[in-house]
Order: structure tokens, then C-alpha cells, then sequence
């Protein structure tokens, strides 16, 4: 089935993951050179975005009249492995940051990523981290996303019905959320999730309603006056960044999710940059050329076992991080943790394709002495 996958959206997942592993481990070179240093967007706006094109390529054709429930079951299956990965990731960040502070007796390991909170008042906590209330740093995505593709199948419902008024309620929905500052609560403490799913639900639907568009035998408005807006608006993007007016919280008195350059309610500077980029990517032959690559290439595989391979590499950047914290700073030592990271996520992605493959054979295997035995 891998020869005839369009392995685009696989090179683009890859790269997203690459780039969200780089940025878990903060304070190296080589973050410089991530997405979040060219505009206002980041990877995670980019992995939402190719989340939600990935169900409307996976889940929609089969969501149908008949279908509905077993792809409902599907999705919440999938959404029930995220939320396991998700804890899986935060018990092993824990077992790092408290494993690193008994071995070298140094406390500042415990003051990280939202863990004082575990420290301090245990019960409620673990309540919080239970019913995904209370969520350490840089383990946040898969959370967000369990909850997304739990709601994915009434966005499927809706857009079935039409594209148009869904991404109208969509759109309403996160301004509403962004305005009256609308969004899960944490437990125990303060605040709201770091990626309320009330708002970055509408990139996961404008990626779902463009895959169906698109699989509907329809395609994107494509003009070199769209083409050439979009560019701008990333080149401005770019400059903004790098000028004094980078860190206001918002601009001309009006709410952070219109004015601002807000991630928690996705700011509309973030929605545009990312759905900038993503107009590129799918409108001009020569990006579109680059990302259709074979199903062997590296990238591709990556892609193909996101959830394991980002498993991985975000554990051990919790670990880079412990032992970034413990080493001080050193370039020498961020390389090492950079490549060894990234060289791990192809090793997992590679070991999954080829237990894939044995698999398949000793599938094939039988079928072929029964067809021999026939004859």
C-alpha cells in the first residue's frame, strides 16, 4: 500500500516533529533556525494544521452513512492512545527532573517545567495531571490533540453538512474563546491549558475542511497575486520579529487574539502566518515537487510513525534539558544532545518500518503455501 501514499503530508509531519524536538531543548544554536524564529508561528501551529489535514485524509472518506460509528470508535481509540502517551511522556519527565535532583541533591531541578506544583501539593496534582488539568512544559501537544480528534468526529458531521458554515461556527467559536478569554482550566493552580483546544480547533477543521475539499475534486484558489500576498505577509512576519516592535502583548487597544501574538488563544498573527506557509507549500509546483518524495526516504518513514517517534524524542529532550540544566551551557555538548536526539527518532521510525515489513511477510507468508497447495 506504501508505494501508492502520498508521502507529502509524511515529509511535512517529519519535519514538524524535527523542529518540536530542536525547540523542547531551549538554549541551543540550533533553535535559532526553527520556524518560530522566521514569523509568529511555530511547529506547533504547523503540527495542528497537518493533524487535522491527516483525519480528513484518514477518517472522512469513510465517514459515511453506515460507517459513522465504527469511525467514531476509530478516532476515539486513537484519541484514548494520545492521552496514554501523554501521561507516559509526563511520568517519564517526572522520573528525569526528580531522578536528576536525587542523584546530584540539587532542588533547582525540581523548580522546572510546572513540576513544583507536583512537589508541593501531591493529591491535587496528580488529580490535575490525571483529568489533563495540570500539564508539565513541553507536554502539551499530545494533550491537545487527544482532545481535538475526541471532537473529530461531530467536525466531520459538520463539514459533511457544509464547509462553509462549519468554518464560519469554528472561526466564532475561537474568537469567542479569545475575547471572553474562554479555555480549560488548569488544577491545581492558576490559568488556563497552554493549548486551549477551543481555539486551535480552528486550524485542526480549516486542515480537515481543506482535505475534504480537496478529495472532493476541488483545489485551493492558486494566483500569483495570493501567492505573492502570502510571501509578504511571511516576510513581514519575519521583520516584525527582529524589530522593536516584537513583545508588545497587543497593538491599537484591541483583544490579544486579534491584536496580539497570543499561543494559548492563537493570536489571528499566528493563524495567518501558519496558514501563509501552508498556502505555499500546497500551491507552488516546486515545494509540492520537493515534498513528494519516495515511501523509502528517511523522511518519509519518520513521518509514517509520528506518535512513537515523537514519544521519543520528547523524552529525550526532557532528558537534554537535565543535562543542559546540570552542564551549563556548551556547544560542544548541545550538538551531541541535538544529533543524538535526532539521530534516535530516525532509529525508532526505522525499527517500526521494519517490524512493520516482518510483520507483513509472515502475513504473506501463509497465503502463499495455501495458494501452493491449491495448485
Amino acid at each position: 500500500m506504501t508505494q501508492h501514499r502520498d508521502t507529502r503530508i509524511d515529509v511535512l509531519r517529519a519535519l514538524a516533529l524535527l523542529t518540536i524536538f530542536i525547540d523542547h531543548i531551549p538554549g541551543t544554536v540550533y533553535e535559532r533556525f526553527t520556524v518560530r524564529n522566521w514569523g509568529f508561528a511555530d511547529a506547533a501551529e504547523v503540527f495542528v494544521l497537518i493533524s487535522g489535514a491527516s483525519v480528513g485524509l484518514a477518517y472522512a472518506p469513510k465517514f459515511a452513512a453506515g460507517q459513522r460509528l465504527l469511525s467514531t470508535v476509530k478516532m476515539w481509540k486513537r484519541a484514548g492512545v494520545l492521552y496514554c502517551a501523554h501521561i507516559m511522556t509526563t511520568v517519564a519527565t517526572l522520573t528525569i527532573f526528580c531522578g536528576a535532583a536525587v542523584l546530584t541533591g540539587n532542588t533547582l531541578f525540581l523548580e522546572q517545567n510546572n513540576i513544583p506544583a507536583l512537589i508541593q501539593n501531591a493529591p491535587e496534582a496528580f488529580v490535575g495531571v490525571g483529568l489533563l488539568g495540570h500539564q508539565l512544559g513541553y507536554n502539551n501537544i499530545l494533550s491537545l490533540y487527544a482532545v481535538l480528534l475526541l471532537f473529530a468526529p461531530l467536525m466531520l458531521w459538520c463539514l459533511g453538512r457544509s464547509l462553509r458554515w462549519t468554518l464560519a461556527g469554528s472561526a466564532a467559536l475561537w474568537l469567542a474563546a479569545g475575547i471572553w478569554q474562554i479555555a480549560p482550566p488548569n488544577y491545581p493552580t492558576q490559568g488556563f491549558w497552554f493549548l486551549n483546544p477551543l481555539s486551535w480547533q480552528l486550524l485542526f477543521v480549516i486542515g480537515i475542511a481543506g482535505m475534504m475539499h480537496v478529495r472532493a475534486g476541488g483545489s485551493l484558489p492558486s494566483s500569483p497575486r495570493l501567492a505573492w500576498l502570502a510571501a509578504i505577509y511571511l516576510a513581514a512576519a519575519f521583520l516584525w520579529i527582529r524589530s522593536p516592535l516584537w513583545g508588545h502583548v497587543t497593538w491599537l487597544g484591541l483583544p490579544p487574539v486579534v491584536g496580539g501574538f497570543d499561543k494559548t488563544f492563537m493570536s489571528l498573527s499566528r493563524l495567518l502566518d501558519v496558514l501563509a506557509m501552508g498556502y505555499l507549500v500546497a500551491t507552488v509546483p516546486a515545494v509540492s515537487r520537493l515534498l513528494r518524495v519516495a515511501p523509502g526516504n528517511g523522511l518519509a518513514i519518520l513521518g509514517r510513525h509520528s506518535l512513537p517517534v515523537f514519544v521519543a524524542g520528547t523524552i529525550f529532550a526532557m532528558l537534554a534539558q537535565a543535562l543542559k540544566l546540570q552542564g551549563g551551557p556548551s556547544r560542544m555538548q548541545d550538538f551531541l544532545l541535538v544529533a543524538t536526539g535526532i539521530g534516535l527518532q530516525f532509529a525508532v521510525a526505522y525499527f517500526l518500518e521494519w517490524l512493520a515489513m516482518m510483520k507483513k511477510r509472515q502475513r504473506d507468508v501463509p497465503h502463499g503455501l495455501a495458494s501452493a497447495r491449491t495448485a
